[in-house]
């Protein structure tokens, strides 16, 4: 199975978006940089969290960490409110080929069927059939309230932060709403982009 990432950019004091789900200055650096890079690392269009198609234009740094990592992605795991938030990037997901939501309700009905969506009741369920999906592929997991619960299961190998040099104060949480303490390794990726400082760090086991 492919590895486990809990991944997002996130505001040095923790917060992925503001109260009212307005993440602010957080994706400026996807759109303020030089090297032009797509869901595959590709000098093409992608798509942005408010689904509409854009180029991404990051750092030279930016563009060599993220462009492979986008690459390496099978499947992406959201919830629910993610996705009724984006409307599921209207079925054209940023990387990989399939994405699980995390919900109790069922895919919206009519709602792009030929997109491979899959609505998956609870984490554990979704991170099987995400592994499922994506073989020897990543797993990325978006972060917020369904990855606390992802990495409170114990089913994160790597967490992932993009962070930016914003306070937010308030807002929604990069691990959600989390409850105990979970150990990380040293980071093993420590690259600065241009208004953006990319971390991964393995979860201890």
């Amino acid at each position: 199975m492919g590895t486990v990432i809990m991944h997002n950019v996130v505001s040095v004091d923790g917060f992925i978006a503001d109260d009212h789900d307005d993440v602010g200055p957080l994706h400026e650096w996807y759109f303020s940089g030089d090297t032009p890079i797509g869901a595959g690392g590709d000098q093409q269009d992608a798509y942005d969290h408010s689904s509409v198609g854009s180029a991404f234009k990051v750092s030279r740094a930016s563009a060599q960490y993220v462009g492979p990592m986008w690459e390496s992605i099978g499947t992406i795991v959201m919830g629910r409110r993610f996705f009724d938030l984006t409307n599921g990037w209207e079925g054209h997901q940023p990387a990989g080929d399939h994405v699980v939501v995390v919900s109790h309700r069922p895919k919206p009905e009519g709602w792009h069927p030929e997109a491979s969506y899959h609505f998956v009741d609870g984490v554990t369920a979704a991170i099987d059939k995400a592994q499922e999906l994506a073989g020897e592929r990543v797993v990325a997991v978006s972060a917020g309230e369904v990855g606390g619960q992802v990495l409170a299961a114990g089913l994160v190998d790597e967490v992932a932060m993009d962070v930016v040099p914003v306070v937010f104060g308030s807002g929604r949480r990069y691990f959600g709403s989390i409850d105990g303490q979970v150990l990380l390794e040293d980071p093993h990726v420590v690259i600065q982009g241009d208004r953006v400082l990319h971390l991964r760090y393995r979860v201890r086991r």
